[in-house]
């Protein structure tokens, strides 16, 4: 081998472990749109091996690509940049551009994906929609409370400002909520939480879940009801994982029908003890009960009272999977109901061993 065919060998190796190297699809097409060169990036997209040689529609099938391309090679001093969608769902920033060079024409193509940055760029957008509806509705509450308060033809009465000044209550009780879930998971994704994991009787700590939501559930006039044993121990932090109960429960009381009923059970497997978190609303469909512990994510919220932040859910997954256990949720296609259940460890097996 000469000196000019190793210098070749030498840029073409450079040239494939750059191409390689790179997160980025990347692909060089012909004036034709047949791929000449291609890297691993690119082939695990397409999801096929062999491809040199080959036509770009035939490859991708996407025609929006392919007319990017032609629009590259028709206006050759132009650099095309455009997001586009491949394989029908993901997201792809995608720029196309020209090069000659000593009378070869070539069309480099480079997708990147951004499937991820849509989607949060879509969490944002419903996280303010979301957010702002839920403030604006109490505010406006607290709003109407007061003017009618203050612009009655008569005075007051003691009975009426009492049952207003509960109504404000209520309403403010909303907003210190929302406010909260913005807080705990802020502190949580940031890792400003800290786990204290100590002996805890799951008892008591059901029992103070409960008792905070007291007031939500007469309201509602749902009843709550657990079956925990009285000497049932876990090992958890006992604030958070309070806070997922309190969170269920109100999800729970949330959906429920008025006169409904909210069942907390707690089952021993030895290592770990599985809470159940039982209700009598619609449930939640089989095809959202993977979805529904995103952040801001929202289970057509036309079918309850109230929409909520879409991070409730989201905080309680946080928090067990920080203690090792693990959330879900089960389907309501064969049995009516919404139906959570939570992991977490459990003492007594910790403490025999």
């Amino acid at each position: 081998m000469d000196e000019h065919e190793k210098d070749w060998a030498y840029k073409q190796t450079l040239m494939l472990t750059l191409s390689n190297s790179a997160y980025d699809a990347l692909l060089v097409l012909d004036r034709d749109c047949r791929i000449i060169a291609i890297n691993k990036a690119a082939e695990e997209l397409f999801g096929q091996d062999h491809l040199l040689g080959r036509n770009l529609i035939e490859v991708t099938g996407e025609s929006e690509l392919q007319a990017m391309v032609q629009n590259a090679i028709a206006y050759q001093e132009e650099t095309f940049e455009e997001q586009i969608t491949l394989q029908g769902r993901r997201h792809f920033r995608c720029r196309v551009q020209v090069i000659q060079h000593e009378g070869y024409l070539f069309v480099g193509v480079a997708l990147q994906d951004v499937s991820d940055l849509v989607r949060l760029n879509r969490a944002r957008r419903d996280m303010v929609a979301n957010i702002s509806h839920e403030l604006r509705t109490p505010i406006a509450n607290i709003r109407l409370i007061i003017d009618s308060l203050f612009h009655e033809d008569d005075k007051p009465k003691r009975k009426r400002s009492i049952s207003s000044l509960q109504a404000i209550a209520r309403e403010t009780d909303s907003l210190l909520w929302i406010m909260q879930e913005m807080l705990d998971l802020s502190m949580i994704e940031s890792g400003q939480a800290i786990v204290r994991m100590v002996d805890v009787n799951l008892h008591a700590l059901t029992e103070d879940a409960i008792e905070r939501l007291e007031e939500q559930a007469i309201a509602k006039e749902v009843r709550i009801t657990h079956d925990v044993p009285p000497d049932m121990q876990v090992l958890c932090d006992y604030d958070q994982i309070r806070r997922v109960l309190v969170n269920l429960i109100h999800n729970a009381i949330k959906w429920s029908p008025k006169g409904g009923r909210v069942i907390i059970h707690a089952n021993n497997g030895g290592d770990d003890v599985t809470i159940e978190v039982l209700d009598e609303g619609p449930g939640v469909p089989p095809d959202q009960v993977e979805r529904i512990f995103e952040r801001f994510y929202q289970v057509n919220p036309s079918r309850s009272g109230s929409q909520g932040t879409g991070l409730g859910l989201a905080i309680c997954k946080h928090i067990v999977e920080a203690h090792g256990g693990r959330i879900w949720a089960m389907g309501n296609d064969s049995q009516p109901g919404g139906r959570f259940y939570f992991i977490v460890a459990s003492s007594e097996s910790d403490v025999s061993s």
